[in-house]
């Protein structure tokens, strides 16, 4: 089911909400591959979320790249969540690791 999710997810954003949400918790897995780079996000209320990243390029040019961040590392995602509310799921366009920041989408954050 997750590569599923995956798969279809490269085409663009109507898959997912217009508001955003923050995302705070624990990376449990890290996957740099095509065509998003992923991280699994444990919380501590609500489980493990996939947290989706930009393109490769995309993702690099913000300057999250391998080996930026471990399992382990605490975490916060700006994103938009997946309009299913079952699924846990979300878009990032900014993540926090260790307190260093990355936008990856910054002409979409709708905070600072």
């Amino acid at each position: 089911m997750m590569f599923a999710a995956s798969a279809y997810a490269h085409h663009g954003w109507s898959w997912a909400e217009a508001d955003q949400i923050e995302l705070k918790g624990t990376i449990r897995e890290i996957s740099m591959a095509p065509p998003h780079p992923t991280l699994h996000v444990a919380t501590e209320t609500d489980g493990v979320w996939l947290v989706e990243l930009g393109n490769p390029g995309r993702t690099e040019q913000s300057g999250f790249v391998e080996g930026i961040a471990k399992i382990g590392d605490p975490i916060v995602a700006l994103g938009n969540r997946s309009l299913d509310p079952k699924e846990k799921r979300m878009k990032a366009v900014r993540i926090t690791v260790s307190g260093k920041v990355y936008d990856i989408y910054p002409e979409r954050i709708r905070t600072n």
